[in-house]
């Protein structure tokens, strides 16, 4: 494996975050641990990207970024913080997702988002092929669950949806694939972090 990519061996079960984590806060935390948990993961990436392309303003400086995500988690062995778009080059997440298929043969990814993001799923670059590539697991976000349930991309791909109840087998088989689950949900957001000005604060002029 290349140097400064995570490790994983074949058959792990690796669910992919992927975000601007412009901070990291309890909010990723929390769908973190219950995606762990719900879809029954070996392990978490938080791939924090350089920036969103669906974001008119940049992020703050990638090493701060990663510096506030890894201490939000504690020390939690089953969560890796990575700058693996970085390193790859990549911009979009299926050019992503694509490269990591190929780097880690016999791996069994999954894309984790939060509701919020699904109903914006189809503005995404390339979009069915994510769908198409790995299973994808959906986490309620306040005030998103019904739009969410309602988003273009769910509707498209109705028939590849699991229950709930069935969760855990999200990477028993392969994709397209996908289910929604209810969690414990935070409001905390990382916009309204920032809007009170102290995230900011610390970044290099």
């Amino acid at each position: 494996m290349r140097q400064g990519f995570p490790y994983a061996r074949a058959a792990q079960r690796i669910g992919l975050l992927g975000g601007s984590f412009d901070p990291a806060h309890e909010g990723h935390v929390l769908i973190t641990r219950e995606a762990l948990r719900r879809f029954n993961l070996d392990r978490v990436w938080w791939i924090v990207s350089p920036g969103n392309p669906l974001k008119a303003h940049g992020p703050a400086p990638l090493d701060q970024r990663i510096a506030s995500a890894r201490a939000s988690l504690g020390g939690d062995p089953r969560v890796v913080v990575t700058d693996l778009e970085a390193r790859l080059g990549t911009r979009y997440t299926a050019d992503t997702i694509t490269r990591l298929r190929a780097l880690y043969p016999g791996v069994d990814f999954a894309w984790l988002m939060g509701a919020d993001n699904l109903v914006q799923f189809d503005r995404w670059d390339h979009w069915r092929t994510i769908v198409e590539s790995v299973p994808v697991g959906v986490l309620a976000r306040p005030g998103w669950r019904m739009p969410g349930r309602w988003a273009r991309a769910a509707r498209i791909y109705a028939g590849a949806e699991l229950p709930a109840v069935a969760s855990q087998r999200l990477l028993d088989g392969p994709a397209p694939r996908w289910c929604f689950v209810n969690i414990p949900m935070s409001s905390l957001s990382s916009t309204e972090i920032r809007e009170k000005g102290d995230w900011r604060a610390s970044t290099p002029v």
